[in-house]
């Protein structure tokens, strides 16, 4: 009787991960989607470390606070948001909001006009030179062709100067009491300058989201010779950026002075930056064509809750400056590994 033996079939390699388009596709979607959390998961952590070890933290004074901190720096974001679309940059925010800040506590200084009547014209004043200070800048990119970054520095210089010289570089006190409820007045429970940035929020929102304009501000700054082939006047768009910047940053300067109570020829500097790293802590692409005002807001929330807890736990300023730029070249190298661009 002859008995057979059963052979064991090899057993079958583990498979390995498929490589293909659709895969690759797919992994990138989840590391662009985990990097959208990126602020919030941050903004989760930050409040519950400080929460444990700054008691003072959470108390509604000082929740109040951090919003009307947030504000100002918010609300500047919202034009730099634009700006960074067009893969621009803009380094004259601070200097903008020192100069119109200065012109508008000169003017009521020497207004002859009611209280109301002075305060309203003052805000006027403020926002066109505000919006020609980004027009400047505008025609200097697309005119005269400079790069972004150094005609932005040169205003950044330019304009500083001349909120010194029109001041001969001392405060301007402003004593009119319409004017300064914008930086510390409210409407019920909520602060001014809260409201004012909701609505600011909410214009960026409809001009990317729901006019044509949006839809090129995105093109230009995808790519900047795609958009011009395609129609669209890329020189009106990066003019269109920098003109609404500087409004925004007009509209900043309103609270500050008002917040004050005097214009500050030698202040804001280097508000700028906060500015920025609000806007690419938010996921904003610093190469342009990427970013969601939404992600502004978390960014500057970031920067704020971070330097408002950092200062309840009596850390020195020059640590905060190091622990915020360690956010934002975190925040940087975030947006490189989501873009899938390789180091140098």
């Amino acid at each position: 009787m002859t008995t057979t033996t059963s052979v064991p079939s090899p057993s079958k390699p583990p498979s390995a991960p498929v490589d293909t388009p659709r895969a690759r596709i797919l992994d990138g979607n989840a590391v662009k989607q985990l990097a959208q959390l990126g602020p919030v998961v941050a903004l989760i952590l930050l409040v519950a470390f400080f929460s444990v070890q700054a008691p003072n933290f959470i108390t509604a004074n000082n929740l109040t606070n951090v919003l009307q901190q947030v504000s100002i720096t918010a609300i500047a974001a919202v034009g730099a948001t634009v700006v960074i679309l067009v893969a621009g940059i803009d380094l004259s925010v601070g200097s903008i909001v020192a100069l119109t800040g200065s012109v508008a506590a000169l003017y009521l200084q020497h207004a002859t006009l009611s209280t109301g009547m002075a305060a309203g014209a003052a805000v006027a004043i403020t926002l066109v030179a505000a919006i020609g200070c980004g027009l400047l800048n505008g025609i200097l990119v697309t005119v005269a062709k400079v790069p972004a970054f150094i005609a932005t520095l040169a205003t950044l210089t330019a304009l500083r100067g001349i909120a010194l010289l029109i001041t001969d570089s001392y405060p301007i006190s402003i004593n009119n009491s319409a004017f300064t409820q914008i930086g510390i007045g409210k409407v019920g429970p909520v602060p001014v300058p809260v409201i004012i940035m909701g609505v600011t929020f909410a214009v960026g929102y409809v001009i990317l989201h729901r006019l044509k304009i949006g839809r090129r501000i995105y093109a230009v700054g995808g790519n900047k010779e795609a958009a011009r082939l395609s129609g669209i006047r890329v020189s009106r768009v990066l003019l269109f950026a920098f003109v609404f910047a500087g409004f925004c940053a007009g509209v900043a300067s309103l609270i500050l002075s008002a917040k004050l109570s005097s214009g500050q020829p030698a202040g804001s500097v280097g508000f700028e930056l906060d500015v920025i790293a609000a806007v690419v802590v938010g996921g904003t692409s610093l190469f342009g064509g990427r970013g969601r005002l939404a992600g502004t807001f978390l960014g500057a929330l970031v920067i704020a809750v971070l330097g408002n807890g950092l200062t309840l736990m009596n850390v020195p300023f020059y640590w905060q400056q190091i622990v915020t730029g360690a956010v934002v070249v975190a925040a940087v190298v975030l947006d490189r590994v989501t873009r899938g661009e390789p180091g140098e």
